[in-house]
């Protein structure tokens, strides 16, 4: 096993599964001097892989600073650090801010991807989000609550493009991204996929239409720690119709690994 060198590596832990996290995150996690870790959103579970001699602490109690000087100082003094992030870091992860006060303490950091949740939702669903003939187009975004979101990016214009649409941290704005959606031009009755708490134990998966998402996230009490997944590629029935094939595995297309047979023969 290669030794880690003292720096930050910044580790995307998955959606929540502790299966899911990366063979190289695992390695991490299981190498590191010090662990610090989002234990609001990652399970315990994968945090008990941390070696026993490692310094292992919760984040959700400390602000920014905090964690960038207790991550500084372990380096600095010639020690491994796990920072670990649910799902992929890249995604709503708060790293930029960290990555910029460890380069401004002259700190190494590493970035280790994970599994989107937006990812592990589309499979709990049993979804391809990228339907050849349908959509070969998904927009991550979220709808704009106490974070604003640039004007140029609002969700009816996103939305105007009518391809897959992942929404993350958007559950308790509903109303909102139902009248966005319809707003764009949307079908009422578009199919929307909404899973809580993708892969943990307690997952919840909600199936429903742009009209009826606000009041069917009411009923089922998801508020938070939801995924939406909104688009003609959530549509159930796609499995039953065999009608959205691709060209990769047609007999008559030819690709670097395959001739393919004319039509004629």
């Amino acid at each position: 096993m290669t030794e880690l060198e003292a720096k930050v590596y910044i580790v995307g832990a998955g959606p929540g599964d502790p299966e899911l996290i990366t063979v190289k995150g695992h390695r991490i996690l299981c190498s590191a001097d010090l662990v610090l870790y989002a234990d609001s959103l990652v399970s315990e579970d994968l945090i008990r892989s941390a070696k026993a001699e490692a310094e292992v602490l919760p984040s959700s109690g400390m602000d920014l600073e905090q964690q960038v000087e207790i991550m500084a100082a372990a380096v600095q003094s010639g020690k491994s650090v796990a920072r670990v992030h649910t799902g992929d870091p890249a995604m709503y992860g708060a790293i930029l801010e960290q990555m910029s006060l460890l380069r401004q303490c002259g700190v190494g950091y590493e970035i280790v991807p994970g599994v989107s949740s937006v990812f592990a939702s589309a499979a709990a669903v049993g979804a391809e989000l990228t339907v050849p003939e349908l959509t070969q187009t998904v927009i991550l975004t979220r709808a704009e609550g106490r974070t604003p979101v640039p004007e140029r990016e609002r969700l009816s214009l996103l939305a105007a493009h009518h391809c897959t649409v992942a929404l993350f941290l958007s559950a308790a704005l509903a109303e909102q991204v139902t009248a966005e959606f319809l707003a764009a031009g949307w079908s009422p009755e578009t199919p929307v996929a909404v899973v809580k708490r993708a892969t943990w134990p307690d997952q919840q998966i909600l199936r429903t239409t742009v009209v009826k998402l606000a009041d069917d996230l009411r009923d089922a009490g998801i508020t938070m720690h939801a995924m939406i997944l909104a688009g003609w590629a959530l549509d159930p029935e796609l499995t039953e119709a065999d009608s959205h094939r691709s060209k990769l595995y047609d007999k008559s297309f030819t690709h670097g690994c395959r001739e393919g047979i004319s039509a004629d023969v």
